[in-house]
This record gives structure tokens, C-alpha cells and sequence, in this order.
């Protein structure tokens, strides 16, 4: 059946107009950034990054999707925030967050060469060993075959302002899936950035947590920064809601969202706190189906996604 990824796969039209190649080749990593610090925040002036648009959706062949999603025992990473107290989830659609709290400053745009023009998606930074790991989707680090150039993360992002700097990659990475053939229930990017005038990223603005293998039909919250129509890519955007499994050819779980193009990658959060804004991520923004509008999907983080957070976190 066709579907389409989404955030950063739509350059025209909407969100839901195609569908993911799921076949394509690759290497086992991401390039190490080639440019330093300093250019590549020279290189993503505001306008640029305000008009940066997301990749264009691509053809699916349906028979591409594993069958399966390895999963293994529950682990949990605590964020570096403050505790988690369980609080019940509202549901929202799709909206703008205004309640503040962390998640305003680990969460954030990505920016991006692919295919000789700039590009978007969302990012989360995630408490990690090297406290300089970003989550994102695979198809924001590599599509097609190709990883993505001139890559940075800009938290707090807002209308060409990086309040907290642009953080710029030193590695890109993705699951072996996703690295070989582009399968769609491994839709798991991660990246890990240098250090920004002497300091870490956590140490800057924070990390949240992780959760793999924790099973589905969870109360979760997304979110992101979707660009294409009706939204513009200045602010950040959260749906929430009860997810529900997959019922067709994939493995993941699904929200009721009707974000857009520029929102792949952006983080899915369980036992999210409001009245902090943090949470344990499980998830990321990653494809939508054309017959079924409103609704995202995200890969489920079972064994394969733990270790590639393994993979960045140490690197």
C-alpha cells in the first residue's frame, strides 16, 4: 500500500500526496561532518534556514516492510530533568506547545544538504554517555542511498533564531535496516554533535529520556516542527492521544496528528509530564498513509533502536 514519510519528505503539495521508498541502499554510517563548527553556522544564515523545505515525497512498493521488529527486554534511560510524576494525557491534534518546560530546548529543527538543496526535519537531544546525542528519523540523516550534508541541530529553533546555537554533527547514523535497505519500521536516525563554545550540548539545554521495548497502545505526546502548508516551521507543534498498533503492513505505533512535512524526526514522548515538559522518547515522526489523513506513525524503539542510541551515545 502506498504511504508516505513524513517531515521531511514533502517539497509540494501535502503531507500524504505519495509514498516512501523503502528499498534503498546504503552505508553503515553516516560521514563524519567535513566542515567546522564555525562554517556550517555561517552556512545556515536565518534565511536560509526559513526557507530550507522539507525532501520530496518518493514511490513505495509495498512488499519492501519486514516482517518483524526485534524486540528484547524493557529498558528505561532517565532523563536529565527533573522526575517524572504520571499525569493524565490530553488529547491534542495538532497544536501549538505553549506550556514551555524543557521540551522547548531539547527539542528542535534540523538542517540539512540533500541532494544540493537545504532541507528540514526535527530532532530531540536525548540524555547520552557523551551528552551530544541527537534522536531524529533515519530519513534525516540518509535517503535514497545518500547521507545527508552541512547537518545541524538548532534547539529552541523559532522563526531563523537559534536561541541556544546551531549544533553541528561530527556523526550520523542509523539503524542497519534503515542503512541497507530503508525499511520503514526502522525509521531510526540519531546523530552526535561537536561541542559549542567549549560546552556539550545537555549541558546546555538538557536531555530527555528513552524507552525501549515498552510495548503498545500507550498515552504518548508528539512532537515537531512541520513546514509545509498549513504550517510554516516557526514554531513547535505537539499532538497528543492514546496510539494505536499499525493494523496494515508495518509495526509501529499510530497517533491521531495532522502535522506536516518538516516534523519527521521530531520526538514521541510516554510518561511525558505538561508542567515540565519532559518525558521518556519511544519514539519519532516518521510516515503517514495516504488513504488514512490525520494520523502519524512512528517506528516502535525495540532492540535495533536501543542499539543504535548505544552506537551514538558512545561515540
Amino acid at each position: 500500500m502506498p504511504r508516505a514519510t513524513v517531515g521531511a519528505l514533502i517539497a509540494v503539495g501535502t503531507l500524504l500526496a505519495s509514498a516512501l521508498q523503502t528499498g534503498a541502499a546504503g552505508a553503515a554510517n553516516g560521514p563524519s561532518a567535513n566542515a567546522s563548527q564555525s562554517r556550517l553556522a555561517s552556512f545556515w544564515t536565518a534565511e536560509r534556514m526559513r526557507s530550507a523545505t522539507p525532501l520530496d515525497l518518493l514511490p513505495v512498493k509495498a512488499g519492501a516492510v519486514s516482517e518483524t521488529v526485534r524486540r528484547g527486554a524493557e529498558r528505561l534511560v532517565k532523563p536529565t530533568l527533573p522526575k517524572l510524576p504520571k499525569v493524565p494525557s490530553v488529547r491534542e491534534a495538532g497544536g501549538p506547545w505553549t506550556k514551555g518546560g524543557a521540551v522547548v530546548k531539547t527539542a528542535g529543527r534540523v538542517f540539512f544538504t540533500y541532494q544540493g538543496r537545504q532541507a528540514s526535519c526535527s530532532g530531540d537531544a536525548v540524555t547520552s554517555a557523551n551528552k551530544s546525542t541527537i534522536i531524529t528519523a533515519g530519513h534525516c540523516v540518509k535517503l535514497k542511498g545518500a547521507w545527508h550534508k552541512d547537518w545541524v541541530f538548532v534547539p529552541a529553533y523559532h522563526d531563523g533564531q537559534a536561541p541556544y546555537g546551531k549544533w553541528a554533527a561530527t556523526k550520523t547514523l542509523s539503524t542497519p535496516q534503515w542503512t541497507a535497505s530503508e525499511d520503514i519500521n526502522y525509521d531510526v536516525g540519531a546523530a552526535v554533535v561537536g561541542p559549542l563554545d567549549g560546552k556539550k550540548l545537555t549541558d546546555v539545554v538538557g536531555g530527555q529520556g528513552l524507552a525501549f521495548n515498552t510495548g503498545y497502545n500507550k498515552q504518548m505526546y508528539a512532537f515537531g516542527y512541520p513546514a509545509a502548508d498549513p504550517y510554516d516551521g516557526k514554531k513547535l507543534i505537539y499532538c497528543s492521544g492514546t496510539t494505536i498498533k499499525d493494523p496494515l503492513l508495518s509495526k509501529d505505533h499510530g497517533l491521531s496528528c495532522n502535522m506536516t512535512g518538516g516534523s519527521s524526526g521530531g520526538p514521541w514522548f510516554t510518561s511525558f509530564d505538561e508542567s515540565t515538559g519532559t518525558g521518556l522518547q519511544s519514539s519519532v515522526n516518521s510516515f503517514g498513509y495516504q488513504f488514512l489523513p490525520n494520523t502519524m506513525f512512528g517506528p516502535y524503539f525495540g532492540d535495533d533502536a536501543k542499539n543504535l542510541y548505544e552506537k551514538a551515545q558512545t561515540s
